[in-house]
């Protein structure tokens, strides 16, 4: 490997690199020894104790907002709402009655939001420092589905959350929390959580360092919202439960992937791959789920695909691809609702998407054109940095549609023709797992092991979805001294045995070896398997490979049969539970593209999984789950580092307040213009924490009929922008545009806009007061 030379001004910015970070890490170490523990030391001021509001109830018709008086005038009002101090009495809710004398399923669905805070946060996936959420494109929601056998003896519940990942810190409070209200129903063996992965969504809801200083602090706010929206999910769903059935059904799904490590994948034995006909997992499996009367009730897709059409200049919080295929199913099973209201819920989740971009023309050099489609998806001039893959779109967003709506269009050709009944028990097996610590047995005479975790060099390097800093290259194999020095000055120097024990990963950081403020990386993970008859629902702590997730599936599968479960069908649930990184198969480890050196558990990651998911497998075909060990509990830890971004009150210019208009709408526009207002703002993270308010904005047609507004679009809809525009000294603007849309019907609108502003008097305790304003009304016409 060619010597690493650095210019002058290359050398300068390293150092101060460098010393930005030893300044960081004094920083964070600070404010971990200075911040007290979660529950006595809230970062948002007041603990968050409302529920968000259910989703699914209301139609757009009977909207309260809709019905708002039409003589409401332009301009803002303020109201003083305080959030709750103190929280309900914990009770727990006694199950009601089921109707047992059914062939099929008690089916529950529910829907909730868990958007969590728009502003003053990092968004979660691509670990770009400077990525933070100026708005909202799309609002964020929680699927859960609860089935039981008919006599509800035995039943499991699914959960696809719009967010990056599940955190273990996470679903601990959620099963903590259901333990509370429901007693012994919902446990860590039948509840699955699992997160899209969208790159769009906030951070801040980690316990592990890593991710924290990812993150950059944990969010309470955050961290509230998002697990107090997974459980009105769950809740919606535990009530509205009916006796039901449920189809699958399965195809391929076509022009929507790539793979994105070709290089890796083709490391894997040719007679492996010869038994297929791509690199990507091209089949979509869907659930259809009905009540007795063949009325619809919800869908659960699962297929393999990053969200992230949505790139890192982004700064809209939104659930990108997947959620835009959510959106278009929910939209049309649930006539006459808003968006993220009905009571049709459908879920896409995530399934093996470790090497699978959405990106499907290809990585190119950004600045010269040319394709970087080479083992170390590097440019001739610029490096990695510069190569990036782009999607079939004009531009991001238009990319994001194009590929969710294809998704949404071949889950709907699914569920229309799914015929194939699910029957049979509901099992569920988990275990808690070291996995660094595991003996993987390769056969008779050979074994090996798990190791303490560790990312290598190319982890820094990025993807061509959204490449690294530095000039980090994919594909690294060799130290760099250089960059060992300075990690050994900053973390101190990694063991003789991490190194040996991930060859031939170089490693970068040991995260395994380090524990301050705490264990920068999980060593207990969750392994699980719920079955639904002939279904077997394979819960991942991470990200795999396309390869990896062939080869998991399949062991499942040959494990059931080979103790007398036939044909069971056994799809891959991505990221749920707790995050690690990803699993690539033993070949791919070797050549160390980004997967790879994310492959925390070192080479044999994949064949640990596999022997700890077989052992599952047969416990649930032999009725042997009860003698399963639990294994070592996870731990919850209470002192986290709090967010580098204070809290400061929100300030209106001299001689305006809260909500003016500072930009007006013109007063007419045609289909297809953008309508844009701008308003004097407050701080959107306030909104996270004081939900007066359940949306940003509305856009409100003038009804003659009704003499009254009726709310056509909300936050949630894909035609609507919410832009944040941070000033200082508490100073900030609001800017709302409605793409109108050709379904648009033509007449006067308004649009309004919702917030709250954190008030903070000299020595007494910050206040959130709610305020709402309204622009001047203005024509649409369709010509």
């Amino acid at each position: 490997m060619a010597k690493h030379t650095f210019s002058v001004l290359e050398t300068f910015l390293i150092f101060l690199l460098v010393m930005m970070t030893a300044i960081t890490v004094a920083l964070l170490t600070l404010l971990f020894i200075t911040s007290g523990t979660i529950e006595n030391h809230k970062d948002s001021g007041f603990p968050v104790t409302e529920s968000p509001q259910a989703t699914q109830s209301i139609p757009a018709t009977q909207s309260p907002l809709a019905t708002q008086d039409s003589t409401v005038p332009q301009g803002s009002t303020l109201t003083q709402t305080l959030t709750a101090t103190q929280g309900s009495p914990v009770t727990t809710t006694p199950e009601p009655p089921l109707f047992q004398n059914f062939s099929g399923y008690h089916i529950g669905v529910g829907r909730a939001d868990c958007t969590g805070q728009v502003a003053d946060i990092i968004m979660m996936g691509y670990g770009k420092s400077g990525q933070n959420a100026q708005g909202l494109l799309t609002r964020l929601y929680s699927r859960a589905f609860v089935m039981a056998e008919p006599d509800g003896s035995n039943r499991m519940v699914f959960v696809s959350v719009d967010i990056g990942m599940v955190s273990q810190r996470m679903r601990l409070e959620v099963l903590n929390r259901l333990q509370q209200k429901y007693g012994s129903l919902y446990r860590r063996d039948n509840v699955i959580l699992s997160g899209t992965h969208t790159h769009s969504a906030p951070a801040g809801y980690f316990q592990y360092t890593v991710f924290v200083i990812a993150s950059e602090g944990f969010s309470n706010r955050t961290f509230e919202y998002m697990v107090t929206g997974i459980l009105k999910s769950i809740e919606i769903a535990h009530t509205n439960m009916k006796p039901g059935k449920i189809f699958i059904n399965k195809g391929n799904v076509d022009g929507t992937q790539i793979n994105r490590s070709p290089y890796s994948y083709l490391q894997n034995p040719p007679s492996e791959r010869a038994r297929y006909s791509s690199n990507t997992d091209k089949e979509m499996v869907v659930l259809k789920m009905v009540d007795l009367n063949g009325d619809d009730l919800g869908l659960i897709s699962w297929f393999a695909i990053h969200p992230v059409s949505m790139n890192n200049t982004n700064h809209l919080v939104n659930s990108d691809n997947m959620g835009y295929a959510s959106y278009l199913f929910e939209q049309d099973k649930n006539t006459g609702y808003l968006p993220g209201q009905g009571p049709f819920v459908a879920a896409f989740a995530s399934s093996n998407l470790g090497d699978v971009s959405p990106n499907i023309l290809g990585p190119h050099c950004v600045n010269t054109g040319e394709s970087c489609e080479n083992v170390n998806s590097t440019c001739p001039i610029g490096g990695p940095t510069m190569c990036m893959a782009t999607g079939p779109g004009q531009d991001m967003l238009d990319s994001t549609q194009i590929i969710g709506r294809t998704l949404y269009q071949k889950a709907k050709e699914l569920y229309a023709l799914a015929s194939q009944e699910l029957t049979g028990p509901v099992i569920s097996a988990h275990q808690w797992v070291n996995m660094t610590d595991v003996t993987v047995l390769l056969n008779s005479t050979h074994a090996v092991k798990t190791c303490k975790p560790a990312l290598g060099y190319s982890f820094a390097a990025g993807t061509i979805d959204g490449a690294g800093t530095f000039n980090f290259t994919q594909g690294t194999t060799v130290a760099d001294p250089f960059w060992e020095t300075i990690r050994d000055q900053i973390l101190g120097k990694p063991s003789d045995e991490i190194k040996e024990c991930h060859k031939p990963k170089p490693v970068l950081v040991h995260t395994g070896e380090l524990s301050k403020p705490h264990p920068w990386h999980p060593d207990i993970v969750d392994v699980q398997i719920i079955t639904l008859g002939s279904l077997a629902i394979t819960a991942i702590p991470g990200e795999l490979t396309t390869m990896s997730g062939r080869r998991l599936r399949e062991a499942i599968k040959t494990e059931f049969a080979t103790y007398g479960m036939q044909n069971m069908t056994v799809v891959i649930s991505g990221l749920s539970n707790v995050y690690t990184h990803y699993v690539t198969t033993y070949e791919e480890y070797q050549v160390q593209r980004y997967e790879a050196a994310s492959t925390i558990y070192g080479p044999h990651t994949l064949s640990a999984y596999i022997q700890l998911f077989r052992v599952l497998a047969k416990a649930i075909a032999t009725d042997t789950v009860a003698n399963l060990s639990r294994g070592p509990e996870p731990p919850f830890f209470k002192q986290l580092i709090i967010p580098l971004i204070p809290n400061i009150a929100d300030k209106a210019p001299m001689g305006k307040n809260f909500g003016d208009v500072l930009q007006p709408l013109n007063p007419k526009y045609s289909v297809g213009d953008v309508a844009e207002v701008t308003f004097v703002g407050a701080n959107p993270k306030n909104s996270a924490e004081n939900r007066t308010h359940q949306t940003f904005l509305t856009v409100e047609k003038y009804e003659n009929s009704s003499m009254g507004w009726q709310v056509v679009h909300n936050d949630a809809s894909w035609e609507t922008r919410f832009y944040w525009h941070k000033g200082l000294l508490g100073h900030s603007n609001a800017t709302i545009q409605w793409h109108i849309p050709d379904t648009a019907q033509p007449g006067i609108y308004r649009i309004r806009y919702f917030g709250h502003i954190r008030k903070q008097d000299f020595l007494k305790p910050a206040v959130i007061l709610s305020f709402e304003s309204t622009s001047s009304a203005f024509e649409v016409a369709t010509t």
